[in-house]
């Protein structure tokens, strides 16, 4: 993933020389472990002068098919493969396999060299722009993105605060404090500690991937993360840190690499032909960039074709003229919950040349558009025939969503023109997190107002699709009632 690497203590960026060391020295310890194989055929390479931290390139021509490195299993950081797991493992085993992965990070941390991953910590970065670390002026920039609502800054703390410095207090042995502590009681130590604990968190949903293999899955997938560092996903698996494979950067277009799971290996493919000289990127699947800032702490307008906006539940019944949106209080919503089709909110991805109203509003959306317009006659016959309605996007359908969006658009402060003129003057400094961080808002809050025009666009398409579809009926004397258009 991008990094740019700044030194935790001058905040700047460091030199060429400490880089390509560190990077020797783990590259040199990783080839060290037994199973753990690298290909000649790439080199780790200092890539900040184009804004991506390290990188990996292939030194020759690669063929599609080829191993590019293949990892043990007894080589990943992992729950499994501390020797936290034995010291601890009453302990381990009362937590999520987020929390363990960052209780074990935490205690190799603070063994500093005597940690068998020291030199792998050492390249990881320190410094993080993934919006738990951002300031609330910083966190104003993004105006009415909901990834806001998805950072979970305040459920982190309180997981770190009531399981992490429990157990870290209680064991002092295996968890020495840093010099400038003298132990881990006191608020001081307790930020410290948290301070640590987000660190740790912040790398494995950067870097951390599944490492069981579920039955239905051929390669590993970067781990991601829901919302703050925690998932309600009753079947997690353990997750690991896999040295080598997290130094990949992500493009969606020149994705060329893809890490397989193999008996007690991982091992990373070739999924193309890779030139000399080029770089060999993973893909982190169709993330809009807010996902990409929150989860991994950049922007890339790679993704930018992937952009999405949400429309609540709650929104969307007021632009209906609801007056809630209490499923309880409302038969047509509770309708659409026995059916297990209604949601808390909607996803609009930002439409392509080539999308329908059908690739952009899905079923669910205009499952629920139909059934609020639906008179109560038509809702009764509805509930009497005992299935969800069939999803329709004629003008009433239309008219509910174009309100829905055109508010949507009034809770972001500025015009698409007005960021576009702020991305034009605001210059990009690598030093200054502040200037970076603005920067990456921008980009991100205005691919949603772009998705948001692009979508009401293509709804005033349709609905004159509908019009005309409904003055040709009139003038062939066909159909005397309301003219509909295909279903959708």
């Amino acid at each position: 993933m991008s990094s740019h690497f700044l030194d935790p203590e001058t905040n700047s960026l460091v030199d060429p020389q400490t880089f390509e060391r560190e990077s020797h020295d783990f590259l040199t310890w990783l080839k060290s472990n037994p199973g753990v194989h690298v290909s000649p055929k790439i080199s780790l390479t200092d890539l900040r002068s184009s804004g991506a931290g390290r990188g990996v390139v292939a030194c020759t021509n690669i063929e599609e098919g080829e191993d590019l490195f293949s990892i043990s299993r007894t080589t990943i950081l992992s729950v499994q493969n501390s020797d936290l797991r034995t010291l601890l493992a009453a302990d381990l085993d009362e937590l999520d396999p987020w929390l363990s992965l960052m209780l074990v990070m935490i205690y190799e941390y603070l063994r500093g060299e005597s940690s068998k991953w020291a030199p792998y910590f050492k390249i990881l970065p320190s410094r993080f722009d993934t919006l738990m670390f951002w300031s609330p002026a910083e966190l104003q920039e993004l105006q009415a993105s909901p990834v806001i609502e998805k950072i979970g800054k305040q459920g982190a703390d309180e997981a770190i605060r009531n399981k992490i410095l429990p157990i870290v207090k209680a064991n002092p042995l295996q968890f020495q404090p840093p010099n400038y502590l003298e132990s881990w009681e006191g608020e001081v130590a307790a930020n410290a500690l948290l301070e640590l604990a987000h660190m740790m968190g912040s790398l494995i949903m950067a870097y951390a991937f599944d490492i069981e293999k579920p039955e239905d899955d051929d390669d590993q997938e970067e781990d991601g993360g829901d919302d703050g560092y925690m998932t309600d996903d009753e079947d997690q698996v353990p997750k690991g840190m896999v040295p080598l494979a997290d130094l990949l950067n992500a493009d969606a277009h020149r994705n060329n690499a893809r890490l397989f799971q193999e008996e007690g290996t991982l091992v990373m493919k070739a999924i193309k032909p890779i030139s000399q000289g080029e770089e060999i990127f993973n893909d982190y699947g169709d993330l809009p960039r807010a996902e990409l800032l929150r989860r991994y702490g950049y922007v890339t307008d790679n993704y930018k074709l992937f952009d999405v906006v949400e429309l609540s539940l709650k929104e969307i019944c007021q632009a209906a003229g609801l007056e809630d949106a209490v499923v309880e209080s409302q038969p047509k919503l509770q309708l659409l919950e026995e059916f297990d089709i209604l949601d808390d909110g909607y996803v609009i991805s930002r439409p392509a040349a080539e999308n329908s109203v059908h690739d952009i509003f899905s079923a669910e959306l205009l499952a629920l558009l139909t059934i609020l317009t639906q008179t109560p006659s038509e809702f009764n016959a509805q509930k009497s025939k005992n299935r969800p309605p069939k999803p329709r996007l004629e003008s009433a359908q239309v008219e509910i969503l174009q309100r829905a969006l055109w508010t949507k658009a009034t809770y972001y402060p500025t015009s698409i023109s007005e960021d576009e003129q702020i991305l034009a003057q605001l210059p990009y400094v690598a030093e200054d997190a502040s200037s970076r961080r603005k920067r990456m808002a921008v980009q991100v809050r205005l691919g949603e107002k772009e998705t948001l025009s692009a979508a009401l666009s293509m709804l005033e398409h349709h609905l004159t699709q509908v019009t005309e579809h409904r003055k040709r009926s009139a003038s062939n004397g066909g159909e005397t009632r309301q003219a509909k258009m295909p279903r959708v």
